[in-house]
């Protein structure tokens, strides 16, 4: 699993010189009955707008161009290897498995919602074969080498969805925290796009860490009524099912599943996460330098690798179906 992970990882070097984004659902599809999300015309144009690529930077990271400002992580490399590591941890978490959902052996559309790298709809268009998957971000970091039935588009998803309603099997969304005006608007929105028994699944993580003296029950941590659940019930999905997870940072757990996911996780958060997490808005918000934030997390850092802490934060995995009716 790694290797592929990092077989993807340079394969995404090489979106630098990308200018095509695959044309995603439009009027000539044969599965278009006239519904739309909205009035526009939901054809994505095949090539971008220059503009989309006229990124900003600042404190020597790199930043989206397109709907500017609304994302507070970086797009470069930097980044995007952090996005694959991270990939990695909620695998291993999921003890490999790429969501919960039973969305069944053969979805025809699968919608990943904030694609990113565009690593999780490679992975999804791998296993299945013939199943069409779209992945929407608002930077074009994806690799140009994908499979056949995978394509991506330059899309801003708080805004009215331009798919065509009832389309979609499956509609993914992970790591979306910070990036959503209204989660009840999200929730609305993926439950019109997709087919009656299609099932929508959201993944997010705590911001803050926990701490505590368990040494690492290695599975779920239990189910509660979380928000995001009434969020789903809000917009009236069936059959819902929470799961929360606990993920360690660093080797302190004995248990050997999780001292290999706390591995991975210290790697994420030391050497890339906590900066692309912070200097944006330490910078723009809190009037911070840049350099009184790398003091900052040189702080945090030497608080990950100390052995004494145990910490760890925990990932929610909720999914939900559209009824049938």
């Amino acid at each position: 699993m790694l290797g592929e992970t990092r077989r993807k990882t340079e394969l995404l070097k090489e979106t630098e010189d990308v200018t095509v984004i695959d044309q995603v659902v439009g009027a000539d599809d044969p599965e278009n009955n006239g519904e739309y999300m909205t009035e526009k015309n939901p054809c994505k144009t095949s090539s971008l707008d220059p503009e989309v690529k006229q990124y900003r930077y600042e404190n020597g990271r790199r930043y989206h161009a397109y709907s500017e400002g609304l994302y507070w992580a970086p797009n470069d490399d930097k980044q995007n290897e952090q996005l694959d590591i991270f990939h990695h941890v909620y695998t291993l978490v999921l003890d490999g498995a790429l969501y919960l959902a039973p969305i069944g052996e053969n979805p025809e559309r699968v919608l990943d919602l904030g694609t990113g790298t565009g690593i999780w709809a490679i992975d999804i268009a791998d296993k299945f074969p013939n199943t069409r998957v779209i992945g929407n971000d608002l930077s074009p970091i994806q690799p140009t080498w994908v499979p056949s039935n995978c394509s991506f588009e330059i899309d801003d998803f708080t805004k009215p969805w331009e798919h065509i309603l009832n389309s979609f099997n499956f509609i993914h969304g992970r790591a979306l925290h910070g990036s959503v005006f209204s989660w009840t608007c999200l929730y609305k929105e993926a439950y019109a796009a997709l087919k009656p028994g299609g099932w929508f699944e959201s993944v997010e993580t705590t911001i803050g860490f926990y701490i505590d003296d368990d040494e690492g029950q290695p599975t779920a941590i239990g189910s509660t009524t979380s928000i995001s659940q009434w969020w789903m019930e809000d917009a009236l999905f069936v059959n819902m099912e929470e799961n929360i997870f606990k993920v360690p940072i660093g080797s302190w757990p004995k248990d050997p599943k999780m001292k290999n996911i706390g591995r991975y996780n210290l790697l994420n958060l030391r050497s890339f996460r906590k900066e692309g997490f912070t200097l944006s808005l330490f910078t723009r918000f809190l009037d911070w330098t840049a350099d009184e934030v790398y003091v900052l997390l040189a702080g945090v850092r030497s608080e990950l690798r100390s052995k004494d802490n145990n910490f760890y934060f925990k990932m929610y995995v909720v999914y939900g179906q559209r009824p049938f009716e």
